[in-house]
C-alpha cells in the first residue's frame, strides 16, 4: 500500500481529537450557540414536540352560559370581553382557528402566576412559562420586542409573580388591536349573538 492510499479503517473512524459540536443552553436561552443555526428540521420537530407538554394546558374556564346582554357587551370593549370567563373561552376558541391560541394561554398563565405566593412554585411556574412562551425554541413562542425580553432575562435569577407583567401587557395589546376586531366579525361571535337573540325571544 502506498502512502497516498488510506486504509478503510482509518477512513471510517475520525481522529480522537475531533469532537462533535455540542452546546449547553440554560432554560432561559440566554447563551448563544452556533449549533442552533445548523440544527436539522427533524431535530427542531423533536425538540418542539418535547416542549409542547411542559406546561399543563389551561382547560376552558367553568362558567354559566352567557346572556345575550353579556354577549353584546363583549362588542363594547375588549376589557369587558376579557373580564368575562365565557367571553375568554369564546375568544380563545376563535384564536384557535387563527393558530394564535398561545397568546391567550400565555395571558392566562401570567394571571395564574400572579396569584402564587410560594417561592418555589413561583420559580417553577416562571421556568415553565418561559420555556413554553418566551423561548425562541418553543413552537408556542409569543411575539415580544427585544426590550421586554431583556427585562425578563434580567429578572430570571430572582423571579416574582409579576416578572412577565410587561410581556403580558404587550400580548394583551396585540390581541386587542389584531385579533379582537376579527373576532367581532367572525362566525363564532355572530352565531353567539344570533343564538342568544333566539333564546331571549323564546323565553
Amino acid at each position: 500500500m502506498t502512502r497516498s492510499e488510506t486504509s478503510p479503517s482509518r477512513a471510517q473512524h475520525p481522529s480522537p481529537r475531533q469532537k462533535p459540536n455540542t452546546c449547553c443552553f440554560c432554560w432561559c436561552c440566554c447563551c448563544s450557540c452556533s449549533c442552533l443555526t445548523v440544527r436539522s428540521e427533524d431535530d427542531k420537530r423533536g425538540r418542539r414536540k418535547a416542549q409542547e407538554t411542559k406546561l399543563e394546558p389551561f382547560p376552558c374556564e367553568p362558567c354559566p352560559k352567557p346572556t345575550i346582554e353579556e354577549i353584546k357587551q363583549w362588542a363594547q370593549s375588549f376589557d369587558k370581553l376579557m373580564k368575562n370567563p365565557a367571553g375568554r373561552n369564546k375568544f380563545r376558541e376563535f384564536l384557535r382557528t387563527e393558530y394564535s391560541e398561545e397568546n391567550m394561554l400565555f395571558w392566562l398563565a401570567c394571571e395564574d402566576l400572579k396569584k402564587e405566593i410560594n417561592k418555589s412554585a413561583i420559580e417553577e411556574k416562571t421556568r415553565l412559562i418561559y420555556e413554553d412562551y418566551i423561548s425562541i425554541l418553543s413552537p408556542k413562542e409569543v411575539s415580544l420586542d427585544s426590550r421586554v425580553r431583556e427585562v425578563i432575562n434580567r429578572r430570571l435569577q430572582d423571579p416574582t409573580p409579576h416578572i412577565f407583567e410587561d410581556a403580558q401587557l404587550q400580548i394583551y395589546t396585540l390581541m386587542h388591536r389584531d385579533s379582537y376586531p376579527r373576532f367581532l366579525n367572525s362566525s363564532v361571535y355572530r352565531s353567539l349573538v344570533q343564538g342568544g337573540s333566539r333564546s331571549s325571544s323564546e323565553s
